[in-house]
Formats: structure tokens, sequence, C-alpha cells
């Protein structure tokens, strides 16, 4: 268990609320991230858990009671905090929505990298056997009206059908390989690969080639979104947008294939909320924060999937 060595103050806007928030990451002496909403009278600590998960339809991943005490879009932070290998902390959060920052996992980072005493010694989540999930598998777990509400949203954004996510074994920490399929000239197909194997070289290059990949969007959807109370905290400089025609970008980007790149730190935060360290190969084809849900849920689901190696000197 490792946590951070003071607190870490970080302020902004979310993404989707446009709402200015701050967050002070504190150090626990409890194993897990958990949030705190400080604007909720009384709010009970919010576990960032896959099985806490209760929202992933805003194109981000959600925790808690969506009518209650939440937190949204937390992919980002949690990939940052996986990175600088901290897997416990208390994070007080005076709004519904984590700060977006450069829309990317670089500068939240940046702070954690430096706030870790000592090694990181994470619980191993071992994948014994291949798991599979699919949009079709999403759909079945549906209420009807959730799976409407899907559909009319990726008909919006141009994306259909064949999704899938795979978790296989693998011996030598996460690997990840992302394929990103969209009708936009800019993005069409486009794949990208990456290995964390819990040693410093492989956050370096992920730090190096990933982390400061941005999230993306249509600039001709932008009004559509902020009507469905998302986007409204979008700008240039979080957010890479792509002209009305889909063969360009209004701002520059860091690589040509941006767009997959940040699906991978997406997949990454949303592999944390598994508690640990999973050594397996995640296959993500036009993959989602749902599928992401899906494929750990499904993990979990039968305890011949997976093996647990706590830390030594640490109780199960």
């Amino acid at each position: 268990m490792t946590t951070v060595v003071k607190k870490i103050k970080i302020s902004g806007v979310g993404i989707h609320s446009g709402l200015p928030v701050d967050m002070i990451v504190k150090p626990s002496k409890k194993p897990g991230i958990f949030f705190k909403r400080t604007d909720i009278k009384d709010s009970d600590l919010i576990p960032a858990t896959f099985d806490n998960v209760g929202e992933t339809l805003m194109r981000n991943t959600t925790i808690g009671n969506p009518k209650g005490a939440h937190v949204q879009t937390i992919e980002h932070l949690m990939a940052a905090l996986f990175l600088a290998g901290i897997d416990s902390a208390i994070i007080e959060i005076n709004g519904k929505e984590t700060p977006i920052l450069d829309g990317s996992a670089f500068e939240f980072y940046k702070l954690f990298s430096g706030a870790v005493d000592g090694k990181s010694c994470m619980k191993k989540i071992i994948v014994k056997k291949p798991v599979v999930v699919t949009r079709n598998d999403l759909a079945k777990q549906m209420p009807f009206w959730k799976r409407i509400k899907t559909v009319v949203l990726n008909h919006t954004i141009g994306r259909h059908g064949n999704g899938y996510v795979k978790l296989l074994p693998n011996d030598n920490g996460l690997k990840v390989d992302a394929t990103l399929v969209y009708p936009d000239k800019i993005i069409g197909t486009q794949s990208f690969s990456c290995s964390l194997d819990g040693t410093k070289t492989s956050v370096k290059k992920f730090v190096d080639n990933i982390a400061k990949s941005r999230t993306f969007g249509k600039y001709a959807e932008w009004e559509w979104l902020k009507k469905h109370g998302m986007g409204r905290g979008a700008n240039e400089n979080n957010v890479i947008a792509l002209n009305e025609k889909g063969d360009g970008t209004i701002n520059k980007l860091h690589y040509k294939d941006e767009f997959v790149r940040h699906k991978i730190i997406d997949a990454v935060g949303d592999m944390f909320t598994s508690g640990g360290f999973i050594y397996g190969w995640l296959q993500s084809y036009k993959g989602s924060h749902a599928l992401n849900n899906l494929i750990l849920r499904k993990l979990f689901s039968d305890k011949s999937n997976y093996e647990i190696i706590e830390p030594k000197g640490e109780k199960k």
C-alpha cells in the first residue's frame, strides 16, 4: 500500500459541468482510493471501485449514486494515480466532477510523481483465464430507456456496432492494445499499444508517449452536448476539437494518433478501479468506459478468473 506524503490541492473546472471545483488529495492509512464530497453534509466516503461505478453514459466514469453523492470523470485522475504507484488516498472534492486540467493524465501525474515516499507496493490481480465482453453484452444488461439513449448518442457521434474488450493472461504486468474506429477522416482507424510492468522505465515511456494525450470531440456537436449536460467546461486547451468536416482539428495535435492514445489513458484509469495492478493483456476494439467496467465485473464474477497477490507484509 502506498499513499501520498503530503496534501495535494488541485483546482480547475469540470469538463462536463463547466463548474469550478477544488480537490485535496490526502494521505490515508486505508487501502484504496476514496472520494469525499465536502459540499454534501455528512457525505460518506465514495470508493473508486468498479463495483461502485454508477454511470458511464456521459463518456466518462462516474462513481457513487448518480442521484446522490457521486463523482464524475475520475478516469484521468485514476490513471495518474496508478502511474505514480498510489493505491491509498482520500480525495476531498467540493463538487460533482474532477477538474479536467489539460484534458489528459499528464498534469495530474506531475503533481503525484514527486509525492510518494518510497517504492510502490501495489497488490497484483492476476488474470487467469480469458474474459470477453461485447457491445451486445452491454446492451443486454441496460434498462430499455438507457439502451435507447445510448443508441441515440452513438448515432450522433457516428459510432456503431461491434466493439469489444478482452482480458487475457499476461505474466508481465498490464499490456493494452487499443483500436479506435471513427467515421471522421482525421481519426479513421487508429491502433496503439503499451505495456506497464511496474518499472520506472515503463512508466516513463507511458508518460513520454501517452500521458499528454487529450480527450476529444466534434466541434459540430458541442451545442448538442451542452444542452444535454456535457462539454460545458470544454475549451481549446483541454479538448481536441474536430472541425466541421471531420477531416482536421481546430487546435494542434500532440501526436497524429493522439485520439487512440487518449483511449489508453481511459483504459488504464478504468482498470485501476479494480483496486490493484491488473496483470493481464487488455485488448480493446471500439472500447468504451462502459465496456471497461463490464469486463471488470465479469472478471471478478468468477474467482477462477483471477488470483490476488498481496504485497509482502500486508494481509488480505
